[in-house]
């Protein structure tokens, strides 16, 4: 009976459903899915195009009747429609890769969303996975599923800290006997990265780049903390005066103070859960420390910026992109006790 059960969900499916970047994990065989959070549809016949990888390759390179776009902002859905496209292909695609004498039409589907959202947006999230084919959803808080992805000890009667720094929301939480004991959710993440880069090379060299230009930045001379070699970088864009095509050389200080503002805001979201943690599980944290997941964790610098801030060990984990969707994964071994011990 057991291992027929186990046969008949085999496919359930979990979701890291992120404002970036989309993983899907599928029972017994991992994550199958690591693609871009980007649709790309035709205005004209509203038909969709592309989704995933091909879609984000024509993000600021469609003609005026094509747009690409991104159906999730700040970790929630904005545009209920195309997001439910997405998700309808993502689990399609998910449930393909299950052998055909395990496979079900319709499966199980556990999808991580941010603490802080609303029950409004709970529900818009579950009434989207349903009309994409899930027969059944459960949701999951981002950075529950974090910390049992990184392998915390979340079932001890101590304290361990997540902070997840995805796409749209940085999540921080203080996790014990497998509950949030404090939080925090700001609407601050590798997005608000971008944008303040996209804004300091309009305001100092009215050069107008684009999202995927931003991005690049980010990930090559991104820096949260001074580094013992200071890089350059040629950039290429528009120039605002001349309307031509123009090329800058910037350096790796001038973006790191591009992104203070954002990165304050990720600081003091996690120096106010510190602050309200109660003293015996803030105690624990002095051994523990804290464990960066999510994208942002691999900004350059950030774990050391917020070892001076906290003076708490900081440490980034291993496959920092995977955290949230391993513990999905995680739970899907389980999901029956996983999610009655959760509620």
């Amino acid at each position: 009976m057991l291992k027929k059960l186990t046969q008949l969900f085999s496919s359930d499916i979990g979701i890291d459903l992120g404002t970036a970047n989309s993983l899907v994990f599928v029972r017994e065989k991992g994550i199958c899915l690591c693609e871009p959070s980007v649709v790309a549809i035709n205005e004209n016949t509203k038909e969709i195009l592309e989704i995933g990888n091909e879609a984000k390759r024509m993000l600021g390179r469609t003609p005026g009747n094509i747009r690409a776009v991104r159906p999730m902002k700040d970790g929630v859905i904005a545009d209920f429609d195309i997001n439910e496209e997405m998700l309808r292909y993502f689990i399609k695609k998910a449930v393909s890769l299950v052998p055909r004498r395990q496979r079900i039409l319709s499966p199980r589907v556990l999808i991580a969303v941010p603490s802080g959202i609303t029950e409004v947006e709970n529900r818009a999230v579950k009434d989207n996975a349903k009309r994409a084919g899930a027969s059944e959803v459960f949701l999951i808080e981002e950075p529950m599923a974090a910390a049992i992805g990184v392998g915390l000890p979340i079932g001890e009667p101590e304290g361990s800290m997540i902070v997840d720094i995805g796409g749209g929301t940085t999540e921080v939480a203080v996790i014990s006997l497998y509950g949030i004991v404090g939080s925090r959710s700001v609407r601050v993440g590798g997005d608000e990265l971008d944008a303040a880069i996209c804004q300091h090379m309009k305001r100092v060299y009215n050069l107008m780049v684009g999202e995927r230009t931003s991005e690049k930045i980010k990930i090559e001379i991104g820096s949260a903390y001074p580094v013992n070699e200071e890089e350059t970088m040629d950039v290429k864009g528009r120039d605002l005066v001349s309307g031509l095509p123009k090329t800058v050389k910037i350096t790796a200080s001038e973006i790191r103070n591009a992104l203070q503002e954002p990165i304050a805001s990720i600081v003091e979201a996690i120096r106010g859960t510190l602050e309200r943690c109660p003293p015996e599980l803030a105690a624990d944290l002095i051994d523990r420390g804290i464990m960066l997941a999510g994208g942002g964790a691999l900004l350059k610098g950030l774990d050391r910026l917020i070892v001076e801030e906290t003076g708490l060990p900081v440490f980034v984990a291993e496959e920092p992109l995977e955290a949230v969707a391993k513990g999905t994964g995680v739970m899907l071994q389980d999901l029956d006790v996983m999610i009655h011990a959760m509620a």
